[in-house]
């Protein structure tokens, strides 16, 4: 028995090919691929054919071999801290909208607050010979560092700011944010201030030195006030932390919370156990989760622009794929402070 030759567009492994879903659709590999990764340019009748073609094969997209027959792929990896926190949801939703429709493929790593699994997330990516990076901060181990500068792959760092030259970034101050809440509980006269922060990433820490300095410009700073955790952020972390403040210093009147979710644990712990709000303690959160206007109190909170850092990032990331400079490499995209009943 002789075995048949295989057709240079099959493979060995028995795989169905691009080639055999553009044969059956009846277009070109090169159309077939554009359809495949959404490409807004291909006609519609044309997506609906090579789609059906590469259902009824059983086809699935192979993004190395892809990148190795380029020597160029089509993804963009994007690396955020959680994916737990719904902050980063709403930028890798903007993240989608942008790049998907322009025929790129978004590579998600959750590094879990963690360099060392940032730096690990970044080595395996890179075996994808990705057309771009989308990095969450600044904060990361030097081999990290080193591995981005060696690679000359397009980098966008996202939600902090950094005037260096050569660095594209779009975010905002975390030090002006967190002066701007302790601006506030101050102009609502308060005169024992707290912070909570957990989790302890380079923007927590961040927010917690720019209202620690306000408030020693105000003459109204107590170290002891500061309580901070690695622990994971979450609301019932939140209620504990708030009712451990209030036991050791049942004189504090007012707190900032790093995150939403610790701010309504601790409202939640208020509503429990009488204590009034804003009246005995003022509370004010950071980033303005969706619930946080429903809280009882309705909850005060700094608002982040998540979404349009998600799509301002992606936007540079286009501009630089294309080879050209990004006319505003740092784009600062403020903050609203979301002044409600808890404060």
């Amino acid at each position: 028995m002789t075995t048949p030759k295989n057709d240079k567009n099959t493979r060995t492994t028995g795989r169905p090919t691009l080639n055999e879903v553009a044969r059956l659709a009846g277009v070109s590999p090169i159309t077939a691929s554009r359809a495949l990764r959404g490409v807004s340019t291909v006609a519609t009748e044309l997506v609906e054919k090579v789609q059906k073609a590469a259902l009824e094969l059983n086809y699935v997209v192979n993004p190395a071999a892809r990148a190795l027959a380029s020597a160029q792929s089509h993804s963009v990896v994007v690396l955020v801290p959680s994916l737990a926190n719904l902050l980063f949801i709403d930028t890798l939703e903007a993240i989608h909208r942008v790049l998907t429709p322009k025929g790129f493929e978004v590579l998600i790593g959750n590094f879990h607050y963690s360099r060392d699994e940032e730096e690990n997330l970044l080595r395996n990516y890179m075996a994808y010979q990705p057309r771009g990076l989308l990095l969450t901060g600044f904060d990361r181990t030097e081999s990290s560092r080193r591995m981005i500068e060696a690679s000359n792959i397009p980098c966008v760092y996202m939600m902090e700011l950094d005037s260096a030259a050569g660095v594209n970034c779009v975010g905002f101050s975390q030090l002006s944010a967190g002066e701007t809440a302790a601006e506030h509980l101050l102009s609502r006269g308060r005169k024992r201030l707290a912070y909570i922060g957990a989790q302890l990433d380079q923007r927590t820490l961040l927010r917690g030195e720019g209202f620690r300095k306000a408030l020693q410009k105000a003459g109204r700073y107590d170290p002891d006030l500061e309580v901070l955790t690695p622990r994971s952020s979450s609301v019932g972390l939140g209620g504990e932390l708030f009712l451990q403040l209030l036991a050791a210093h049942p004189d504090v009147d007012a707190i900032f919370f790093g995150n939403d979710d610790l701010a309504q644990g601790a409202l939640l712990e208020a509503l429990r156990n009488g204590i009034r709000i804003p009246e005995q303690v003022a509370i004010l959160g950071f980033n303005d989760l969706p619930m946080s206007e429903h809280m009882v109190p309705r909850l005060s909170s700094i608002n982040t622009p998540r979404e349009a850092i998600g799509r301002r990032a992606a936007e540079q990331m286009l501009t630089l794929m294309a080879g050209n400079s990004v006319a505003r490499p740092v784009e600062d995209m403020g903050f609203e402070l979301k002044i409600r009943e808890s404060t």
